[in-house]
C-alpha cells in the first residue's frame, strides 16, 4: 500500500527488543537502522507525492530499503541466536 510505514520495529515485531539492542550495541548495525529509516522516510513523502521523484528513482530506493532490511534482518537473526 502506497504510504505504508516500513519500519523495522513494524517488520519485525518479534525483534523489537533486539533492534534496540543493536542500534545502541553495534555502531554499524545503528548506521544501517538509520539509513533504512531515512529511505523508508523518503519513499513515504514521494508516495504520497509531498515529494517529487521519477520511477526509476523511486524504484532504486525501494531496491536500497530491500537491501537494508534484508541486511538487517540477517543481523538481527545472527543476535538472537
Amino acid at each position: 500500500m502506497l504510504g505504508e510505514k516500513h519500519h523495522l520495529a513494524l517488520e519485525f515485531p518479534e525483534y523489537r527488543y533486539q533492534i534496540h539492542v543493536l542500534k545502541t550495541t553495534d555502531s554499524h548495525f545503528a548506521r544501517l537502522h538509520q539509513e533504512y529509516n531515512d529511505l523508508d522516510d523518503e519513499i513515504r513523502r514521494t508516495e504520497l507525492e509531498i515529494e517529487a521523484h521519477s520511477d526509476e528513482f523511486l524504484e532504486s530506493l525501494k531496491l536500497r530499503r530491500l537491501q537494508l532490511k534484508d541486511e538487517l534482518y540477517g543481523m538481527l537473526q545472527k543476535a538472537s541466536e
